[in-house]
């Protein structure tokens, strides 16, 4: 199934238990608006007409909210399917943002960094009277950074200058220096985090007996392993693109880690470790571990890969989009596995987003500690909303975050 096909059989489950009518369906199933322009650009390679595009899904709640990516095979199916997700998140950790997502169809490896700043103001310029503080807040994501994100505030403030510093307001994931916020660099692990300790709190578990193997070990999964080891889990198995290890008397993440920003791969990290097995990245998702962190691909759990029949975890912590598919969802559970849903899973980072916005809207600062403090107590709270919701009406978490979602997009009791 496709990005989009996956959210709209989850929207269909929904729909059908909350007794929606087709044309409250459809308005979850349709975006507002989906905006493709063309940038004209001076590159170091030469001029170029750049496809460049901004879906906006919905926006019941408060302004569009979503990245902005730079890769060659953009997928529109997917980015919308992201942009629709974003709506749900939002909802779900109750902020008031909707759902919006966009990018430029562009290979970012093979230009400098002039370039990639000069795309960056032309997005800026090209979709200026499209975004705005209380209209839709772009943000960073696959192939752009805070540093772009300064870029084209740059750029926007130049454009209008009648919103003064409010201007900062329309982009969030910018440097501290520029108005971003102490915190977003490790808010979706540490959402994540929040939501697993809320969840364990309830079912009286402790971290000291609990083994977890993480899937994908960039930013995000590197940092989720960082944080659940430093409160007391054993870190059995990380895994990259290229490979994985794996230990029955769990490994330190801030080792591998550290290896990694130096350049070293995986393998090489290991030499000279003790007891280490090394693997496929895959052998992660089913090794004996206690919890499952899925963070970075979509798609790993699935039936008929031997996954979603395989794996041993009971808990499964989606720090990735759409790790888990569809029809995976009911074969998880049947097996009694506990699966933390992205809606609300990882999302820390727009929740941190959100304060960042806040933050620039009205003028105040927030430090890492305040940042930490607020992101718990929204990612916590969500957390009770959603296992509440599940307990009551006897379904899954995931459900109950989408239901939950829909419900308050929908403005339903």
């Amino acid at each position: 199934m496709h990005a989009f096909e996956q959210y709209a059989a989850r929207i269909a489950h929904v729909g059908q238990s909350l007794g929606l009518s087709g044309d409250q369906i459809q308005t979850l199933l349709t975006p507002d608006r989906v905006i493709q322009k063309t940038l004209s650009v001076d590159l170091s390679t030469g001029h170029q007409e750049l496809s460049a595009y901004r879906v906006q899904f919905n926006n019941a709640r408060g302004p569009y909210k979503g990245g902005i990516r730079f890769h060659p095979a953009a997928d529109l199916d997917e980015v919308k399917a992201l942009a629709a997700m974003m709506a749900i998140k939002c909802a779900v950790v109750g902020i008031p943002f909707g759902g919006g997502k966009g990018g430029v169809m562009v290979d970012p490896k093979k230009l400098t960094p002039e370039d990639l700043e000069g795309i960056a103001r032309a997005w800026a310029r090209g979709f200026a009277d499209d975004i705005g503080p209380l209209v839709d807040v772009p943000a960073p994501d696959v192939y752009t950074t805070a540093h772009l994100m300064d870029v084209m505030v740059d750029e926007y403030t130049k454009l209008k200058p009648e919103l003064g510093a409010q201007a900062s307001a329309t982009f969030t994931g910018k440097t501290v220096a520029h108005g971003g916020i102490e915190g977003r660099d490790t808010a979706t692990a540490m959402g994540g985090v929040f939501v697993l300790e809320a969840y364990m709190a309830e079912h009286a578990l402790d971290p000291n007996d609990m083994r977890v193997a993480v899937h994908g070990f960039g930013n995000a999964g590197a940092t989720v392993a960082k944080l659940l080891y430093d409160r007391g889990f054993d870190i059995v198995g990380i895994a990259d693109s290229k490979s994985a290890l794996m230990s029955e008397e769990a490994l330190d993440p801030y080792v591998f880690d550290a290896a990694k920003q130096s350049g070293k791969t995986l393998i090489e990290a290991a030499q000279g470790h003790v007891g280490l097995e090394i693997g496929t990245p895959d052998e992660v998702l089913t090794m004996d571990a206690d919890i499952l962190v899925p963070a970075a691909l979509d798609n790993v759990i699935a039936p008929g890969k031997g996954v979603a029949e395989e794996l041993t975890a009971k808990i499964i912590l989606e720090l990735a989009n759409g790790p888990t598919t569809a029809p995976a969802d009911a074969l998880l559970e049947a097996r009694h596995i506990a699966v933390l849903p992205d809606v609300l899973a990882n999302a820390g980072g727009v929740a941190v987003s959100y304060l960042e916005w806040e933050q620039n809207m009205h003028g105040a600062t927030l430090g890492r500690e305040a940042v930490n403090s607020r992101l718990k107590e929204i990612m916590t709270q969500a957390w009770h909303d959603v296992s509440e919701h599940a307990r009551v009406h006897s379904v899954s978490f995931r459900s109950a975050a989408y239901a939950l979602g829909v419900k308050r997009i929908l403005n339903l009791r």
